[in-house]
């Protein structure tokens, strides 16, 4: 009896270590998730792939990626051992205050806008959660970068994630510095804006050009612009303007302290798109932990 049940808990133990690796596509992210080396992982999938008696991951020097049986076996035992980990996180959060390392990947424009203003007040209200903000302008995969969360504009997402917006829409506003308009002139129309050096913003993403977009009539249209200098940073962006190097689109919230001084004025305010929201997403499937619970709380605070 007690052979039985060793021999059917060896493979069940090793199971959370099989979805990790998994998700991750890699021992050694997985490795660096749980704090060990990456030949022990290695060794736990060989072990757990012994007693199966079936390859569970095809492995080559660049990839690593699940076999059909691999697949099968993910499909199997994925939904059970999410519903273990809800139901443990669960009985955790009846007795447990957030705590733990916070992981967020957001771009650096919303860490700037609409976190680092607030973290004193975060830290001050959950002295036990340590916050981590991985500041990435791409399209994260949650899971494989071990992120709790992730920020983004829209809620355009994958199915699988609960996004929830963290402000009322983002206003795009064209500007420049009082001294690029005194010697170029204000354009009255997005149209006249063919003939300004507009500072264009490259979607790290994608690596497309980013159009500016315009609300006229009922309608939000899109103009290709044209200018000398090109970015993929936001900060950037905002210091070429201020140094009056041409009309720069950015969003209002963002240019709030350079508005407020002169260093930069708004022009086209008539026709100003009011576009998206920054929406902050996390796993669907997945309990949410009280650390990030909180956090989601405090960013939509006042909404």
């Amino acid at each position: 009896m007690k052979k039985d049940f060793r021999m059917r808990a060896a493979p069940l133990a090793a199971l959370p270590l099989f979805e990790l690796v998994a998700q991750t596509g890699s021992f050694t992210r997985a490795a660096d998730r749980l704090g060990i080396s990456a030949s022990a992982v290695s060794q736990g999938i060989r072990g757990l792939e012994q007693r199966l008696g079936v390859r569970l991951f095809h492995r080559s020097s660049r990839r690593l990626a699940l076999s059909e049986a691999g697949q099968e076996l993910l499909d199997a035992v994925g939904p059970s051992l999410e519903r273990i980990d809800a139901s443990l996180q669960q009985l955790q959060a009846h007795r447990q205050a957030p705590s733990g390392l916070l992981r967020i990947n957001l771009p650096r424009v919303v860490a700037e806008t609409y976190v680092l203003p607030r973290l004193p007040d975060f830290a001050a209200r959950y002295p036990d959660v340590q916050v981590e903000l991985f500041t990435d302008d791409t399209f994260a995969d949650l899971v494989r970068g071990g992120f709790d969360a992730g920020i983004r504009l829209g809620c355009k997402l994958a199915r699988d994630v609960v996004s929830l917006p963290i402000d009322r829409g983002q206003r795009r506003v064209v500007l420049a510095s009082p001294g690029y308009l005194r010697a170029h002139g204000a354009p009255a129309t997005p149209g006249e804006l063919a003939r300004h050096d507009c500072i264009r913003f490259r979607l790290p993403g994608s690596g497309r050009l980013e159009p500016w977009r315009f609300d006229v009539e009922g309608q939000t249209i899109e103009v290709e612009v044209q200018g000398r200098l090109i970015f993929s940073d936001d900060a950037f962006a905002r210091q070429a303007a201020c140094a009056g190097f041409g009309l720069s689109q950015r969003f209002a919230d963002s240019v709030r302290a350079e508005l407020a001084d002169g260093r930069l004025v708004r022009v086209l305010t008539d026709v100003e798109h009011h576009g998206d929201a920054f929406h902050i997403y996390y796993p669907s499937r997945r309990q949410v932990p009280p650390k990030l619970r909180v956090f989601v709380d405090f960013l939509r605070e006042g909404l």
